[in-house]
């Protein structure tokens, strides 16, 4: 049985919960919105919510576990990351709880479009086509939530992978890879909010790296602390 750091000793924890995380992400932007979601067409998109409800809520309270998750995570990499720097470690955790907070104040916008489709109050004051423009609105809305938080999980990914390229006891690529992640990040969210065009023409090649990023950092979270235990 091989030794290992004691940063380390709950990092696969964070590892597991990372990999969740990911994986419910990807299930709610591809499995959920980008299927029922028609750009360009308000209409068909909310007959898409209203015949997939089900489906649409499944998306998001997969995406409030996802966010439930962050939570403990988040205090496991503060302690994997402590020894290295106390005040940047708590920098990266202050930084990431806002993206959370955010993203999940977030949800409310994915939640209004069925208010204004389903609610009787709604659909006598309002036109159908009214309607679905206002829950396109919403929805269009929750993409751009989505890139105010990214910007701080941005810069926590941005002094997260300075301190793990400094720790020597994470390999120091993932530094550089969870860096690179922070970058592609903020690029796409400051691109979303001031060069819309920009942004639709690099995305989503533009966030190719932090997922790589981030599945490397997440997978070695798991395999290398497990493999240091037996």
């Amino acid at each position: 049985m091989t030794a290992i750091h004691p940063a380390l000793r709950h990092a696969r924890i964070a590892g597991i919960f990372y990999l969740v995380i990911i994986a419910l992400g990807l299930l709610g932007e591809l499995g959920v919105r980008n299927a029922l979601i028609v750009s360009g067409d308000a209409s068909a998109t909310a007959q898409n919510l209203i015949a997939s409800r089900t489906l649409w809520t499944t998306g998001i309270v997969g995406d409030l576990l996802m966010h439930v998750l962050d939570v403990p995570m988040i205090v496991i990499l503060y302690f994997l990351l402590r020894p290295v720097s106390k005040h940047l470690a708590l920098l990266a955790t202050l930084l990431n709880i806002v993206q959370t907070a955010v993203l999940v104040a977030n949800k409310l916008t994915l939640i209004a479009p069925l208010l204004l489709l389903q609610s009787p109050a709604a659909t006598r004051a309002f036109l159908p086509e009214q309607l679905h423009a206002l829950a396109a609105v919403s929805i269009n809305a929750h993409g751009y939530g989505f890139g105010i938080g990214l910007i701080f999980f941005g810069f926590a990914c941005l002094v997260r992978g300075t301190l793990i390229f400094k720790s020597g006891y994470v390999l120091r690529a993932l530094g550089v890879l969870l860096a690179i992640a922070g970058i592609s990040y903020i690029v796409n969210s400051v691109s979303l909010l001031l060069f819309p065009k920009f942004a639709a023409a690099i995305f989503p090649a533009v966030l190719l790296p932090a997922f790589l990023g981030e599945l490397a950092f997440a997978l070695w979270l798991v395999i290398q602390t497990q493999s240091r235990n037996v």
